[in-house]
């Protein structure tokens, strides 16, 4: 790996127009900007112009599954945006087929797709089917859920940004997910749980229940992991109720659990499946699929989603080397190994330091949790050592507020070494021991 820092860019950093310029003309969406500014990365690596450089412990926006500059992701976006990048939304090319057939072949149960941009996207084409699909409006998500920010996706997400915009979608509805570590009720086990939410729902309701949206793990919400057996008896409580089990695998899916998606430990395959974040590797490539009787059906409701971006060749081509790069390099059972050394490295900082309440997660995805300590509040502990691990050259986390405040977020690409891991657990317990000391 080729270490020297560019020179043609001047430190920003350092660089007080930069900043003028970038507070001057950004806006904000969502908290401040990292005072860290890249010009060039490469694997788990982030460099500055100065040559500091910092180890990504978020894969980018937890995305970039195969490290940043992935040498056949950048050959794939070379050859095609010189030939075929873009298109008429209605014409189909060979990338898109081939990416939808290969998706096919890991869900078979799944086999049709629509190929779009973002998540959020995906989301809402997915929550869409499903109202089309059972001629009903209301959708259930999990209260610490995160789908995305517009319209429906936005209505279903409920860990952060549902005030002071007026009305959402009507007939949103959402219940807890289980929370060993902080139960929302202590001596009552998931079932039970998710039986009276379930009970409250249908006291709710006006009949008109079409879809539940859920992530396998509530990355956003706090790496909430829904304990085996859950996904089952949700898609029993949905099928009892002539909805449809929606499962967004924006970031579990492609790998990083440790299987190629999340669902695959339960046996539970979902009516509507969403991809996003990991099917792109970090390009803005997203995936609905569903089973061939729901796809017969919305297309005989004339079912609408005819986006400037749906199906163009140049994502599509990125999708399938991602997919190619995963089986071939054997990257999901990587996840399960290099996920074990981490979570041990981060048990053994849990041993060490009392501020660390919980460890939890599934391959490489995985929450450290912080406890109140020292005086300090968990989440006023998660907030320093976030900065500090920045500091000290660790990217470790990336949302702050809500209700996974006091929970850092640890996905590192699959492609991560063994030394990396260990480095980024030497530099955590750095800030860690920098905060609580």
């Amino acid at each position: 790996m080729n270490d020297a820092a560019p020179t043609r860019t001047p430190s920003a950093r350092t660089n007080d127009s930069f900043w003028a310029r970038a507070n001057r003309h950004l806006m904000r969406y969502g908290g401040d900007f990292v005072p860290f500014v890249p010009v060039r990365a490469e694997g788990a690596f982030l460099y500055d112009a100065d040559g500091r450089r910092v180890l990504d412990f978020t894969s980018g926006q937890m995305s970039a599954i195969l490290g940043h500059c992935h040498p056949e992701i950048v050959a794939t976006v070379r050859d095609h945006v010189g030939r075929l990048d873009h298109l008429f939304s209605s014409m189909i090319s060979a990338p898109v087929v081939d990416l939808a057939e290969a998706l096919a072949g890991l869900v078979p149960a799944l086999p049709k797709s629509m190929l779009l941009s973002t998540g959020g996207e995906a989301n809402e084409a997915a929550i869409r089917i499903a109202k089309l699909v059972t001629g009903k409006w209301e959708v259930v998500g999990f209260a610490q859920s995160w789908h995305g920010m517009t319209g429906a996706a936005a209505s279903a997400t409920y860990k952060a940004g549902r005030r002071g915009i007026g009305p959402l979608m009507p007939g949103s509805y959402a219940i807890p997910a289980p929370n060993p570590y902080r139960p929302r009720f202590p001596g009552v086990d998931w079932r039970q749980e998710l039986d009276d939410s379930f009970d409250l729902l249908d006291r709710q309701s006006t009949g008109n229940l079409a879809a539940f949206i859920a992530e396998p793990i509530l990355s956003s919400g706090g790496v909430l992991d829904l304990p085996p057996g859950y996904l089952a008896a949700l898609k029993a409580h949905c099928a009892a109720r002539g909805m449809l089990l929606i499962l967004d695998e924006a970031q579990t899916g492609i790998g990083r659990t440790g299987q190629m998606f999340a669902f695959e430990r339960d046996g539970v395959v979902p009516d509507i499946l969403t991809l996003s974040k990991t099917l792109g590797a970090g390009l803005p490539l997203s995936a609905v699929m569903t089973s061939e009787a729901i796809a017969d059906a919305a297309e005989k409701r004339d079912f609408l989603f005819y986006t400037t971006h749906v199906n163009d060749p140049l994502p599509a081509a990125v999708g399938v080397t991602v997919l190619e790069v995963v089986a071939r390099d054997r990257l999901a059972e990587r996840a399960a190994t290099a996920g074990q050394r981490l979570r041990d490295g981060l048990l053994a900082l849990q041993q060490r330091h009392p501020c660390i309440g919980d460890v939890r997660g599934r391959g490489l995805l995985l929450g450290l949790e912080f406890a109140d300590h020292g005086g300090m509040a968990a989440s006023a502990i998660s907030d320093a050592v976030t900065d500090m691990a920045l500091e000290v050259g660790l990217s470790a986390n990336i949302v702050r507020a809500g209700s996974s405040g006091g929970t850092m977020r640890i996905a590192p690409p699959l492609t991560v070494t063994d030394e990396e891991i260990d480095l980024g657990v030497e530099l955590l317990e750095a800030a860690i021991a920098r905060v609580s000391g």
